[in-house]
């Protein structure tokens, strides 16, 4: 098994569903450039994330969710 983050057991740590970031993301009433500005990313990148083509660095995830909560 490969010690990779992206490739892990799921976990804590795991790499965030694409239906989670969606949904963390509308809950916080956030565009979808809105948040992919809160974690310094672009608009498709975020929209890759969003239609599960690229799968979110959990570390991204934690800082999404930290901003977000600061509101």
């Amino acid at each position: 098994m490969s010690t990779h983050p992206n490739r892990g057991p799921k976990g804590p740590s795991a790499n965030p569903a694409p239906e989670a970031i969606r949904a963390a993301r509308e809950a916080a009433g956030l565009t979808q450039t809105a948040a992919a500005g809160l974690v310094h990313s672009t608009l498709r990148r975020w929209q890759e994330w969003e239609e599960g083509k690229h799968r979110m660095h959990p570390g991204l995830w934690e800082l999404f969710e930290i901003k977000r909560r600061r509101g």
